[in-house]
């Protein structure tokens, strides 16, 4: 699999592999018995010179199919799509029509699929400029315009939901052309289509029994309750208030076996990350906890931070646990957040609901669309436990999983693999033309 280092495509979360593309190539090769290697290419032209080199069977890495590309390639069966869109940051001038994009310091990744899409714009705009720029993906670009060394970049829909949680700031301001299929590439090869016909059951597959919606949903979800002011204020938060309290949140993730991003974006949804929180209701701490709760988790001082958090986690843990075992991964965190909130009676009450309404009680989105009813007294009967603020606990959720994804974009610029050093430019002019021996 040649790909990018992304965080739609291929990327670490501390020691394990992930993103949309990767996950989907590595039950492709599951499903036929082969062993998955990862080659990454550090631009889009060397990406598909690798793939011309056949040093790769596909290329995997959130690729727009395009008709220059088609001429070279096999291209799959589609698995998303995604508009092109340009961007700008928030408070500068927003370009409302294609004319205004003239005469403005436009970016684009160079060997993208953008550049052939503008270079067909200068057929009615001939005055239509930008800069190629030589990066992996956008996220080089959003940082060029958020600091105001461009004014406006091309992106992808997908790559600004995801991006945009990195760079609040950046918001679209223009759609460019129709929306555009996501493919894989693989070498042309017109004797043998074998790989190119496996790939595409695959992936017809994938559509047909939910696998792709889930990748989507997981990697591309949108939490609508999560604002945008909101963000900036986290992103804040992050470089004043987080190193005091990472080291401490890291520490009891461990103890508990958690994702520390996910503890800390519970913690700041809770308190903001201030132990002295309290709440008019009587809850206190870090996380919240009610005095019945804390006596229950052995909780002595719920305004001590490290007590707080291990009750928090402790909570949280056994709440997944109780959780039906076939419930799986993301909905089954998303379902323990809810419970965490509302109580797990009402979250079950939320999902009778759901099954009721010819929902999926395993499938967070279906669970979730039904919760605000549990505010309706025509529902009451239904449920055991009756009234709950449903709608609270879906921003609730919304809200944690999108700090959650905050803080792992917050890693990845620092994580993201390095190219390999030129060793011959750190060599003196008089060492670079000696041959060595062969051994």
């Amino acid at each position: 699999m040649l790909t990018r280092n992304t965080p739609t495509t291929y990327y670490f979360e501390g020691d394990n592999e992930a993103g949309l593309d990767y996950e989907l190539a590595r039950a492709f090769a599951e499903q036929h018995g082969m062993t998955l290697r990862v080659k990454v290419a550090f631009s889009l032209p060397e990406l598909f010179a690798m793939l011309a080199r056949g040093e790769g069977h596909l290329a995997a890495a959130g690729l727009t199919q395009s008709a220059q590309r088609d001429e070279q390639f096999q291209a799959s069966l589609p698995y998303l799509r995604q508009q092109a869109l340009v961007a700008y940051k928030s408070g500068k001038l927003r370009p409302r029509s294609l004319p205004q994009l003239v005469d403005r310091d436009l970016v684009v990744v160079a060997g993208s699929a953008h550049t052939e899409l503008l270079e067909g714009l200068q057929v009615e705009l001939p005055q239509l400029s930008w800069r190629e720029i030589h990066a992996v993906d956008s996220l080089e670009l959003m940082q060029l315009v958020t600091e105001e060394k461009a004014e406006l970049a091309v992106v992808n829909s997908l790559t600004l939901s995801v991006e945009q949680r990195l760079f609040p700031r950046m918001v679209a301001g223009l759609e460019v052309g129709e929306p555009a299929p996501v493919v894989w590439y693989l070498p042309e090869s017109a004797e043998d289509t074998t790989s190119l016909d496996l790939i595409n059951q695959f992936i017809q597959q994938a559509h047909q029994n939910g696998d792709l919606a889930k990748l989507e949903r997981q990697y591309f979800g949108r939490y609508e309750h999560a604002s945008r002011v909101g963000s900036l204020t986290f992103q804040r938060k992050i470089a004043t208030d987080l190193p005091l309290w990472q080291p401490l949140i890291q520490t009891v993730a461990l103890e508990y076996q958690m994702d520390w991003q996910l503890l800390a974006a519970m913690a700041y949804q809770e308190s903001h990350w201030n132990p002295k929180a309290r709440s008019p209701t009587g809850v206190r701490g870090m996380m919240m906890l009610t005095r019945s709760t804390a006596d229950e988790l052995g909780v002595e001082d719920r305004t001590n931070a490290q007590q707080s958090l291990r009750g928090g986690a402790r909570f949280f843990k056994n709440l997944l646990r109780r959780l039906p075992a076939d419930i799986e991964e993301p909905d089954r965190t998303s379902m323990a957040l809810a419970a965490y909130n509302i109580g797990m009676g009402h979250l079950e009450d939320a999902r009778i609901i759901t099954q009721q309404a010819s929902g999926d009680p395993h499938f967070w989105p279906d669970v979730r669309a039904q919760l605000p009813q549990l505010q309706h007294p025509e529902f009451f009967p239904l449920t055991k436990f009756g009234f709950a603020q449903g709608p609270q606990a879906v921003t609730y959720v919304d809200n944690i999983r999108h700090y959650e994804g905050m803080l792992k974009l917050q890693a990845l610029p620092e994580s993201r693999i390095a190219p390999p050093i030129e060793v011959d430019t750190l060599l003196p002019e008089s060492l670079r033309s000696i041959t060595l021996p062969v051994l």
